[in-house]
């Protein structure tokens, strides 16, 4: 099997000549495609030759060796030319096809060719997860492994601060506080009240307490005298004790 060099690969380059795009049909393809700066054109063609002799392309059947046929034409914009080796008038062999799309040509890639980009294309990208998927891998010999990102420390400095949620208050605490309150508002009433909202303020009338007549407090601080000046009453004396029978 014949090397193939990397300068004949045509793959990746294309070609082009303005002056051709607009007149471009099925009658003067083949010329355009013969033009002497195209690259993916041989001058050694059967084509060339008929060329030179001013033939009809119906003698390239009747020769042999390599030669550019019109496989397919969708005017104005899709050509498809073949190049073949014809070895009789009825036996060729396709060697390459070439597209031209709105006036560029192209080397269409053979199947070979595909499968092995596309297999290069993947085995490069299981590679490259590898080789990163290595770089985050870290050993100890008394930890053993363990993964270690790089942006792993950035996105915990770079997270949002969440505040932590206030507990909500016991029943014991509601029920103490409600109690304070309370005894807060019996000792110190408020003097003013609000009926609603937006309102403006009322002010309180607190009721006072009628004073007790003088007599009535001097008949108090009486009594309480007379009743520690009266005598208390005898105490009981303890219980005797008594010999127990034996």
């Amino acid at each position: 099997m014949a090397s193939v060099d990397f300068k004949d690969n045509l793959l990746g380059i294309s070609w082009v000549d303005s002056g051709w795009v607009p007149i471009l049909n099925p009658g003067n393809v083949l010329d355009y495609f013969s033009e002497r700066s195209n690259p993916f054109y041989d001058r050694t063609c059967n084509n060339e030759v008929v060329k030179m002799q001013r033939l009809t392309l119906e003698h390239l059947n009747q020769m042999v060796g390599v030669e550019y046929i019109l496989l397919h034409a969708q005017e104005p914009i899709l050509y498809i030319i073949r190049k073949q080796q014809r070895q009789s008038p009825t036996q060729d062999i396709p060697l390459a096809d070439y597209y031209i799309i709105a006036g560029v040509v192209y080397q269409a890639p053979d199947l070979g060719t595909v499968i092995s980009s596309r297999a290069l294309s993947a085995v490069h990208g299981i590679q490259s997860a590898f080789d990163e998927a290595m770089s985050y891998c870290r050993y100890h010999p008394s930890k053993g492994y363990w993964w270690h990102f790089k942006d792993q420390e950035e996105r915990e400095k770079n997270k949002p601060k969440t505040k932590k949620k206030e507990e909500a208050s016991s029943l014991f605490q509601r029920h103490r506080v409600d109690t304070l309150l309370l005894d807060l508002r019996s000792k110190f009433p408020p003097t003013f009240y609000q009926p609603k909202p937006g309102e403006k303020p009322i002010p309180v009338e607190v009721k006072k307490e009628p004073e007790p007549p003088a007599e009535a407090v001097k008949q108090e601080e009486r009594e309480p005298a007379t009743k520690s000046s009266a005598p208390a009453p005898p105490s009981k004396p303890p219980p005797e004790k008594r010999a127990r029978l034996q």
